[in-house]
């Protein structure tokens, strides 16, 4: 069996293994990683050898890690790397260059139909009836989202809300709220087969599909980074956010919101933004939680996703596509049967 983990801002693990009567035989390690000493590598093989192949993740890690020479140091890759590319040896994976890939940028949608598209689109992709999407999203309205499991009333303020024509919505993800006006943010989804993402924990799934737009980023000019768990940063400030939702047919959405230009003062207001949740961003005022894409790039938004758009195309191939009567049809029927009814809104008040 052979697996493979390119770490997100880092190198390629490469795993070699047999698996003999339920346990992990004829291990090797390799890779373009670096690390010293020399035997650790072979201390490393020796680790996992002979352990038992439903070893989670979690303790083929703290294998790696107890195996290390003293003072050893690895560049490149972690313990939790090597595991994750076991996992990936013995269970069923993919990657990307598997797959053809499919670009959506339809025009301006209202947020409910966003919503419910992502729901049908991660459904199709994990049943097979359509291949893996990259969908560009356009914002008809001002828009609050608030994450899966977040209340209403602890997240918007829904006195300003109204008064400056924010529709506030919930999606199927978890996380937090996205704070949207047209034309002031850029948010994508990719909808994607389990197997690509087979035998990662979440936030190494996390880390790994945002790796592309992270590079596209670095292509502008950003000194992008990815910060776990979910947010896209740079050194003067978080750039965006990420959420995954994982549907029981094997198809995960994985989307992503970065801001352009954003009114921070309107945010504060439409938004209740806690002292908490500020502190663990490092900031004291909701203005400075998000830095703008324009700032640091001078560039319109139409050419930032068209820059994007083409270091997706450079790494993985990317065909331009087009939504289905289909897909169209269920989601408006989504939108009507729940996402745009006050018991979807409101089931976690």
């Amino acid at each position: 069996m052979h697996g493979e983990f390119k770490v997100p801002g880092g190198k390629l693990v490469v795993v070699d293994l047999e698996v003999v009567d339920g346990r992990i035989r004829d291990f090797r390690l390799a890779g373009d990683f670096f690390l010293e000493p020399d035997d650790a590598l072979a201390a490393i093989d020796a680790a996992i050898e002979g352990l038992p192949a439903e070893t989670d993740a979690r303790k083929l890690a703290a294998a790696v890690q107890a195996a290390l020479p003293e003072g050893a140091v690895l560049l490149g890759f972690a313990p939790e790397s090597v595991a994750t590319a076991i996992r990936r040896a013995i269970t069923t994976t993919t990657d990307w260059s598997d797959y053809e890939w499919e670009l959506l940028h339809p025009g301006p949608l209202p947020a409910n139909m966003h919503l419910a598209l992502d729901e049908v689109l991660t459904q199709e992709v994990g049943e097979g009836r359509r291949r893996p999407t990259l969908r560009i999203w356009e914002w008809s309205e001002r828009t609050v989202v608030i994450g899966s499991f977040q209340s209403v009333r602890n997240e918007v303020d829904a006195v300003e809300a109204e008064r400056e024509g924010f529709r506030v919505v919930r999606r199927i993800s978890g996380g937090g709220a996205m704070y949207i006006e047209p034309g002031s943010a850029v948010t994508y989804s990719l909808y994607v087969p389990g197997e690509l993402v087979q035998g990662m924990t979440f936030a190494d799934s996390y880390a790994y599909l945002d790796d592309w737009v992270i590079q596209a980023l670095q292509g502008l000019g950003i000194d992008a980074v990815y910060k776990p768990l979910n947010d896209i940063s740079s050194p003067t400030g978080k750039i965006g956010g990420a959420a995954q939702k994982r549907l029981g047919g094997g198809g995960v959405l994985h989307h992503v919101t970065m801001s352009y230009d954003m009114d921070g003062e309107k945010m504060s207001r439409v938004l209740r933004i806690g002292r908490e949740k500020l502190s663990d961003k490092g900031t004291t005022s909701a203005a400075k939680r998000v830095d703008p894409l324009r700032s640091q790039t001078g560039l319109p938004r139409e050419e930032i996703i068209e820059r994007m758009l083409d270091t997706f195309r450079s790494l993985h191939g990317l065909a331009p596509g087009e939504l289905t009567p289909e897909e169209l049809a269920h989601a408006e029927q989504l939108v009507a049967d729940k996402f745009g009814t006050e018991e979807w809104l409101h089931r976690v008040p």
